[in-house]
């Protein structure tokens, strides 16, 4: 009964779910039904029999915008963009469409709608086809039309709050559609729309913009529109008529998008055409005659930027769109007077932005100097002479009229920094103007300026015043820095100026000066120092009269800076450098000249070479060893050599030697693990050079054998060898001599291993020589090879004779182990005889009988006639006399002693009237 009632229960609730099945089913159909109605629409708008049915191609449009007023649906893009271009097509003729594409664009503008999360993945195909489709739309010629399509686009970028949705719709995220622009066609095609645009100057701002947002903002978009020749087509537009003003700040900002986040190099390359560079100067000219406001003097700059990119490819055309000729001519103005009708009335405000400008220009000067052509125009407008005026210090500068506008300090400090800098690059290009114009003077003075204690400070805000705050060492660095790039060219001429002009004393004094200065050293002051160095040693290395003008002043200033070692090589202040700029101005500047050398070798130079090369880095061992080379062939530097040693007791024997085992690590030559000859057939040959064996070397480069005598350690620690000698060397071990037998026999063994290669390369080459020539080739390669067994030979028999003296001293060890045990062992006997006495009374008893009969019969028996027959032995007894003399002092005083008999036990009786008066020899008493 119970059960029966349940059934009934259960009836009437199984109904109950039926509506709600019912429901959804139908909210299914609804939407199949929308869908269907989305293809009945296209199927309406294509086909033949329907398409004369514009009224009802209208209302139906109407219709379908009206259902999708949220927004579109991801799943109804691709229909919505097949029946947007049918609408664009009927444009034409029909501008009843119009409307409907306004309406549908502003539909857009909202978020695209999904009904489940994986619509966004599975439809993001149709959504990037959408929106290549909606830059299509550019085409029609209505400008509504054309508006509404690049406001939807900005609007992409703005967060447009979607309408009231239904509960089965969601919004896509907000960077959904704007990942999938950058994928689109929608930036190339927008690009390309430039040219439909020239007549509706109001659109092309707007597109312009858009344009500048989309580049802005995505790299993929950057790249889209290079593929279309963007920057090309944006610089060729930039110059047309514009009322706003906004046009070519708007093409400008493309530009500079295009090369931040687009390729540098394809940018530059699109813009890299005559038409073009002439599109750039025109607008240049422009805002330079035409710009008075910030932003057009900001803008004028950025195209100064542009063009600086621009002179930075070698193959630029600036010269032949003569660019190049009025960007030389602003370059020297307002220093140099030019009948130029550009400059003739032009007139500089000194503001920041001109500055920049300035700046700019000289800039460009550097970019272009690497163009023949370009220093032909350099010539002609005087641009050193614009440099060196420019350089001139503060306190010189040519008067200025009272009330005129000019630079101020800051500016006259930045333009100078710049001014040096672009010297630095210039000038060795231009020695003949540089000379004219009396360069190395106007250094000289600068630099003078530079070391006088005035009020002047620094202000250090330019990019080239970086570390020169409160100072003047940025304009210190930068003057030393043009003229090491001078000295560098080793032309006499450039060089015999600066001497003339006591270059070389000023620089030794600056270097004292900055030695002597308490600062603390950074990264500028060290850089200065190594510059210095180098321009002396430019100038000292070929001329005799100039290394005796360095002077003992400067053998002195060498030592300090060697006496201060590598132990800063690592710092990151470019102690490197200056280690290495140090070494090379003792080659130059006291190597060669007798005076300098034994000045540096009394101030124990070759010392503390020996110190640098047992300390520092293997990378400055080279620059060491040459020098070091040099030095021996004053004979005063061997002993020098022979007698260092460092604090551990390594002397120069063994440093060159453990240098010489270290390159041959470096180097992977094959040795035993005794350091000897592993293989006589290659002796000295590295891994590289077995690995490159087979190849053939061209006929213009040396060999590899060669080249090793260069590039490698080896050959400059034989050649100071060969001038030490290779017998008596103080201070070496086993290891030393064995590598010391390869070192005496290098040069052999290099010339068998040219020998050799000669050989393979014939073998390579497929040429034989002749009978005798090739049995003296195979001569002289059995010569080495012979020559590198009798080395190991002789290696083994130094371990040999090691291996025997070893075993020597091991037997010594041994026999001092065995006689230090037997001490032991006496001492411990010793100690237990000495407790059994002291603890046994009849062990001691024992003992003392045995030493009592050990005396008995050690006594001798004396009889009393042999004790009478005895002499009487004497002893010094008492005075006798003292006399004087003439002699002063002591020396004049002469005592007489008697002597006093000693008698023996046995002479008691005899008579004692006899005496035996003997008296000593008269002697003097003195000092």
């Amino acid at each position: 009964m119970d059960s029966g009632k349940m059934m009934i229960r259960r009836k009437p609730d199984t109904p109950s779910n039926k509506p709600k099945a019912t429901e959804e089913s139908q909210r299914l159909k609804e939407v199949s039904a929308k869908n269907l109605e989305l293809s009945k629409v296209i199927r309406l708008l294509e086909d033949p029999l329907t398409a004369s049915l514009k009224e009802r191609h209208l209302f139906v449009l109407k219709k379908l915008i009206k259902r999708n007023q949220i927004g579109f649906r991801l799943k109804e893009l691709t229909g919505i963009a097949k029946i947007l271009n049918i609408c664009a097509e009927r444009v034409k003729d029909q501008p009843e469409y119009v409307p409907i594409l306004c309406d549908a664009l502003k539909i857009c503008r909202l978020p695209f709608l999904k009904e489940k999360s994986s619509d966004e993945l599975n439809y993001a195909k149709g959504v990037i086809d959408f929106l290549s489709h909606m830059g299509c739309l550019m085409r029609v010629s209505d400008a509504e039309v054309r508006q509404q399509i690049v406001e939807t686009v900005k609007s992409f970028y703005s967060c447009v709050a979607p309408k009231h949705l239904l509960d089965e719709l969601q919004p896509t995220s907000p960077g959904y559609r704007l990942q999938l622009l950058e994928r689109s066609d929608l930036a190339q095609t927008l690009l390309l729309s430039m040219a439909v645009v020239q007549d509706q100057p109001a659109i092309k701002l707007q597109l312009l913009q858009t344009l500048q947002l989309l580049s802005s903002s995505s790299d993929l978009n950057c790249a889209s529109m290079l593929r279309a020749q963007g920057a090309e087509r944006i610089c060729l537009h930039m110059n047309e008529p514009d009322e706003s003003g906004q046009v070519l700040f708007c093409s400008s900002e493309i530009l500079w998008n295009l090369l931040e986040r687009g390729n540098k190099e394809e940018v530059t390359a699109q813009l890299n055409s005559i038409e073009t560079i002439i599109s750039l100067k025109e607008a240049f000219l422009y805002q330079l005659t035409n710009g008075f406001k910030h932003s057009d003097l900001q803008l004028r700059n950025d195209l100064l930027v542009i063009t600086s990119l621009l002179a930075d490819n070698p193959n630029s055309l600036l010269v032949e769109s003569l660019f190049a000729k009025l960007l030389v001519v602003l370059a020297t103005f307002p220093e140099v007077k030019s009948q130029n009708p550009l400059v003739r009335n032009l007139k500089l405000s000194f503001s920041d932005q001109d500055l920049k400008m300035k700046k700019l220009l000289l800039n460009l000067l550097v970019l272009m100097s690497s163009d023949f052509t370009a220093l032909q125009l350099y010539k002609e407008e005087q641009v050193l002479s614009a440099l060196l005026t420019l350089i001139k210090p503060p306190s010189t500068s040519s008067g200025r009229r009272s009330g005129s506008r000019h630079w101020s300090s800051i500016q006259q400090e930045e333009l100078l920094l710049q001014a040096l800098a672009t010297l630095a690059t210039i000038a060795p290009l231009m020695l003949d103007d540089f000379l004219t114009f009396q360069g190395n003077k106007c250094l000289l003075l600068l630099l003078d300026w530079c070391l006088k204690q005035d009020s002047f400070f620094g202000q250090g805000h330019s990019f080239h015043g970086t570390g020169g705050r409160g100072s003047k060492k940025a304009q210190m660095r930068f003057c030393i820095r043009v003229m090491r790039s001078l000295t560098s060219l080793r032309e006499e001429s450039v060089n015999q100026d600066l001497c003339n002009q006591d270059a070389i004393s000023k620089l030794i004094g600056i270097l004292m000066q900055m030695e002597a200065s308490p600062d603390e050293e950074d990264i500028i002051t060290v850089e200065i120092k190594s510059d210095i160095q180098l321009v002396l040693s430019a100038l000292c290395e070929s001329d005799m009269q100039r290394k005796e003008l360095f002077g003992s002043e400067g053998v002195e200033m060498m030592t300090h800076f060697l006496k201060k070692g590598s132990d800063k090589f690592y710092s990151g202040l470019g102690h490197n450098k200056l280690i290495l700029s140090t070494v090379d101005c003792v080659w130059s500047c006291i190597i060669g000249c007798y005076t300098t050398e034994d000045y540096f070798l009394a101030k124990e130079g070759v010392f503390l070479l020996l110190d640098l090369l047992n300390s520092s880095p293997r990378c400055v061992h080279d620059n060491v060893l040459a020098t070091l080379l040099e030095l021996c062939d004053n004979p005063n530097t061997l002993s020098h050599i022979l007698r260092w040693k460092d604090n551990g007791g390594k002397t120069a024997i063994g440093l060159l030697l453990q240098l010489w085992r270290e390159e041959e690590e470096e180097l992977k030559v094959s040795r035993s693990r005794q350091g000897g000859i592993a293989d006589p057939q290659r002796p000295l040959l590295s891994l590289h050079q077995q690995e490159n064996a087979q190849l053939s070397c061209p006929d213009h480069t040396s060999s590899a054998a060669v080249l090793e005598l260069s590039e490698s350690l080896r050959s400059k620690i034989y050649s100071i060898f060969c001038k030490l000698g290779f017998q008596d060397l103080p201070g070496l071990s086993t290891k030393h001599y064995m590598t010391l037998s390869i070192v005496r026999r290098y040069l052999d063994f290099k010339v068998g291993e040219v020998w050799d290669e000669i050989n393979r390369e014939l073998t390579s080459d497929g040429v034989r020589p002749i009978t005798p020539d090739e049995e003296a080739l195979n001569t002289i390669c059995k010569i080495a090879e012979d020559t590198a067994r009798r080395v190991i030979e002789e290696q083994n028999s130094i371990l040999e004779q090691q291996e025997k003296e070893e075993i020597s001293k091991e037997e010594h060890m041994y026999t001092e182990m065995k006689s230090h045990l037997k001490q032991h062992e006496l001492t411990a006997k010793s100690l237990d005889s000495y407790v059994s006495k002291t603890s046994n009374y009849e062990t001691l008893k024992e003992v003392k009988a045995q030493r009592e009969k050990h005396i008995e019969s050690c006594r001798t028996k004396v009889k009393p006639e042999e004790a009478a027959g005895r002499l009487t032995e004497h002893f010094i007894g008492h005075v006798m006399s003292i006399e004087t003399t003439v002699a002063p002092g002591p020396a004049g005083v002469k005592v007489t002693l008697a002597r006093a008999p000693i008698k023996s036990a046995g002479q008691d009786q005899v008579r004692p009237g006899r005496k035996d008066p003997e008296y000593f020899s008269t002697v003097s008493v003195k000092d």
